[in-house]
């Protein structure tokens, strides 16, 4: 928990964080609080999540210096113009109420409701990447970044924006891992952060998964966690049990490079069950 990757403006940021997607906000003051008892100094928001403020009473009441938790939030997918950008991110801070974020994200490059569609909103893009390149440079937020952004996507910004983009958080865990996209971004010196590293739990029956879990003494959440890890990904676990917080920070094994190659090539999920119904999403099927 208390190992850094560095962003490529020189800001650290622990290499485990805990997501918080589908908490509520009147559960995730709790949970944040547990999550920074235990050594937690990362913690994961949006504001289509819509628990900001629980997120950041849970950072305010924990008793742990500000300095000392790097707090990440996300600007709507929906939101496509610079006046509309600039006013969500003094929202979230209103919300949180905090001095600063420490990185802020684009949610999508798309709306959730166009997500996948033809139209990469290049234009769009760019004008909320101004607002965060703005904020940064205002010291309301320490580092910026983008989610869910493939190669193009990334190019727009690298191309068009006069600060590229330290961070952009995807979906990557055994059975759907992009690794075209990971080496791109990665190659660029854009930290890649993976969301769902457990893939929303339709891995944790996974009977190969269990057996080579089994051998290292670990969950197969554990497994997942530093699968992800040993790419050089940062994970997002997310979890709303004291327990799970603790199991899931116990990453002090190392899986071999035999057992590597096997994760990467573990068939591909073809449905996540309940989770594939996204609230994030609109009601899209993921």
């Amino acid at each position: 928990m208390h190992e850094t990757y560095t962003l490529s403006n020189g800001i650290t940021i622990p290499k485990l964080g805990l997501g918080t997607w589908m908490i509520d906000n009147d559960q995730v003051t709790e949970v944040v609080k547990q999550a920074l008892k235990l050594g937690y100094r990362h913690v994961d928001t949006a504001q289509a999540y819509q628990n900001e403020e629980g997120v950041g009473r849970g950072v305010r009441e924990s008793g742990i210096a500000r300095d000392e938790v790097f707090v990440t939030t996300k600007l709507a997918a929906e939101i496509k113009s610079y006046e509309e950008a600039k006013a969500a991110i003094d929202e979230s801070l209103q919300k949180m109420g905090l001095d600063y974020i420490d990185l802020m994200l684009i949610h999508s490059p798309q709306p959730w409701m166009e997500f996948g569609e033809e139209d990469r909103f290049y234009e769009g893009n760019l004008e909320a990447w101004k607002a965060l390149e703005e904020a940064y440079r205002d010291g309301k937020l320490r580092a910026i970044g983008v989610s869910n952004f493939i190669e193009t996507d990334l190019d727009n910004l690298l191309e068009n924006g006069s600060i590229s983009p330290m961070v952009n958080q995807v979906l990557a865990h055994i059975s759907n891992t992009p690794f075209d996209l990971i080496d791109y971004t990665q190659s660029k010196g854009i930290l890649v952060e993976a969301y769902s590293p457990i893939a929303h739990g339709a891995v944790l029956d996974n009977e190969q998964l269990v057996e080579m879990a089994n051998r290292y003494d670990v969950s197969v959440a554990q497994l997942c966690i530093r699968y992800d890890q040993q790419l050089g990904l940062l994970p997002l676990p997310k979890t709303k049990t004291v327990e799970h917080l603790k199991t899931n920070a116990i990453l002090d094994f190392t899986i071999s490079d035999e057992d590597m190659e096997t994760l990467k090539h573990v068939e591909k999920i073809k449905d996540y069950g309940e989770a594939r119904v996204m609230p994030v999403f609109g009601g899209k099927l993921k």
